[in-house]
Order: structure tokens, then C-alpha cells, then sequence
């Protein structure tokens, strides 16, 4: 195999708090250890189109406590296809890229993943995404951040919610795990979660009612992650019918949950990756990612990082219910 002397950074898929750490965390632990590093701009339609930049020290001096990524990112249609990626791995051969180390969630690191097998291209991955769905690693870059911007929206929900005796239904991201949607109720006192790892019937949701408006309590927030087919509006919708005595409203908090300065977590957890992705390369590891698992790092392979059976903790389900009543 040959030496690896440089090595190229891309954002892709979402953005999520702490990219920009771990962008850094890279870019100086590989300098630090003798590697150029080549910045990849807009994802993989950077890679393809070769908008690619030489990184130094400088370029990612004062970017830790900023959100979003300096690097731009994109979903990519294109590089889903044999073409694409062969334009991608044309760009890695002129730009004499080695190593690519790639900062997304699922699907970013499912690309990463096809791309290495297809044109053995050593690729580190590192688990950049808000939803914390990534096998093998505790917390993903950017959970945290989004986690405690939902509690404090959830938190002035609260207010109006109570002074209008009001029954709220707030839709959180997510896509198909229920971390941030049950940990968020948890955290905000909500009556109720109802997250893809826990179906949720008419009883349950009659139950949700009986136990968040009684007497003593007259308003209500239920915490759903957002669905194309059940998201808050349609539990609004059932609930205006079903039990028509009660005013209810919903809450979408949308983009604004990717948004803002990455917490403290999220910044350590990202350089702590970031340094990571390059002591793996210099032990040649190659195509998996860099996780936390138990306070240290670890490497797991790209292909079970993207399964979608992450444990998730019922526990955390019981302890909302207790402590909702």
C-alpha cells in the first residue's frame, strides 16, 4: 500500500454543530503529524467537480465555535452514480488525495463505504449528524448542541403552553430514531414522546391525554419525531377529533434545531474524532469510523456504523412515563 502523504476533508449530507471542530481537528492533527490535508468544498459535488483547496493552519484558526460547516456541504445525486463517482475518483488522482476523511451521517458514510470498495480509496469516516443514529459510537458531532436547543424551545413552548392552558404538540428531527424526541421530553418535562421505537396507538395516545390535562395540570406538550406520515400534525389532527373539548397547537422547530454555536460536547467530541481520523490513517486503518464508545475511541467499520438498529435505551421510556404523571 502505498505512503499516505495527503489528506482531503469534506462536509456532506445535514449539517450539524461541531462540523466545523472537527474540520479543524483534522486539518492541524494532520499537519502536526507531517500530512498535507486538501479541503473538499459542497460534499461530495466538490469531489466530483474539483473544488479543492490546500488547508493550513490558518484556514481553520477561530472556527470552533462556529455552526454549520466553513466547507460548505450538499446532498449529492450525482455521486449515487457510477459516474459520478468515477469524476470523484478522477479528482482524488489529479489532486493526488490519498486518504479521505468524511464528515456526514448515514448516507454520507454509506457513500463513503460504496466508494471505498469500488475504488479501494482509503476513507475515515466521522459521525457528523444531529440525529445520534450511527452504530458503534455513544454520541454523534452535533447531538448535544441540538438536543439543548430543543429544550430550550421546548422551554418557552412551556410558557405560552401553560398560560393558555394549551395542548402542544412539538415535531423534532430525528428521521428514524427516537434520541432527540425522548431525551428532549425527558429533559423538558413533556407529558409524552412518541418516537418510532415505541408505536403509539389510540389507547396510548387517550392515555397521553388522561395522564397530561387533569385538574391539576391543564396543559400539555407531547415531543414527536417528525414523520412523512404520522409527524404532529397528524396526532393535532386526531386529538381535535377525538377529544374536540381541548385547544391545541403545534410546533414544528424545523431548521433552526441544526443551527448555533456547538456546545462544549460537541466540540470535544469532534476534535477528539478529528485527531482520530488521522491516528487511524497512520495505523493504517481504513474505510471506518471514528466513534466514542465508553469514553474512548474507537473504529468501527463503515459498514456497520450505517446499520440502522442503533440500541436504543426503553428504559429512558419508562422513566417518561413515571415521571409524566
Amino acid at each position: 500500500m502505498a505512503k499516505i502523504k495527503t489528506i482531503g476533508i469534506l462536509t456532506s449530507g445535514g449539517d450539524s454543530p461541531g462540523m466545523n471542530a472537527a474540520v479543524r481537528a483534522v486539518t492541524r492533527a494532520g499537519i502536526c503529524n507531517g500530512f498535507n490535508v486538501k479541503a473538499i468544498y459542497r460534499g461530495y459535488d466538490g469531489l466530483i467537480n474539483d473544488e479543492v483547496m490546500p488547508f493550513t493552519t490558518e484556514n481553520v484558526s477561530g472556527i470552533i465555535m462556529q455552526g454549520g460547516t466553513i466547507l460548505r456541504t450538499a446532498r449529492s445525486k450525482d455521486f449515487m452514480t457510477p459516474e459520478g463517482r468515477q469524476k470523484a475518483y478522477e479528482t482524488l488522482q489529479k489532486e493526488e488525495i490519498d486518504a479521505l476523511v468524511v464528515i456526514g451521517g448515514n448516507g454520507s458514510l454509506t457513500g463513503a463505504r460504496d466508494f471505498a470498495s469500488e475504488y479501494d480509496v482509503c476513507c475515515i469516516g466521522l459521525p457528523g449528524t444531529i440525529d445520534n443514529d450511527l452504530y458503534g459510537t455513544d454520541s454523534t458531532i452535533g447531538y448535544d448542541t441540538t438536543l439543548n436547543t430543543i429544550v430550550e424551545c421546548v422551554d418557552r413552548i412551556r410558557d405560552t403552553a401553560q398560560s393558555h392552558e394549551r395542548i402542544f404538540f412539538v415535531e423534532v428531527m430525528g428521521r428514524d430514531a427516537g434520541f432527540l424526541a425522548q431525551n428532549s421530553a425527558i429533559a423538558s418535562g413533556a407529558e409524552a414522546a412518541i418516537i418510532p421505537e415505541d408505536t403509539t396507538d389510540v389507547d396510548q395516545l387517550a392515555q397521553f391525554m388522561e395522564r397530561g390535562i387533569r385538574k391539576s395540570k391543564k396543559s400539555c406538550i407531547v415531543i414527536v419525531s417528525e414523520s412523512p406520515k404520522c409527524g404532529a400534525l397528524y396526532y393535532a389532527d386526531r386529538v381535535k377529533k377525538e377529544f374536540p373539548g381541548y385547544d391545541v397547537r403545534v410546533s414544528i422547530l424545523g431548521h433552526l434545531q441544526r443551527g448555533g454555536r456547538p456546545s462544549a460536547h460537541d466540540r470535544i467530541l469532534a476534535s477528539r474524532t478529528g485527531v482520530g481520523a488521522v491516528e487511524a490513517i497512520m495505523q493504517g486503518q481504513r474505510n471506518i469510523m471514528v466513534g466514542i464508545r465508553d469514553n474512548e475511541v474507537v473504529y468501527v467499520p463503515l459498514s456497520e456504523a450505517i446499520r440502522s438498529d442503533k440500541p436504543f435505551d426503553k428504559k429512558l421510556i419508562s422513566v417518561l412515563d413515571e415521571l409524566s404523571i
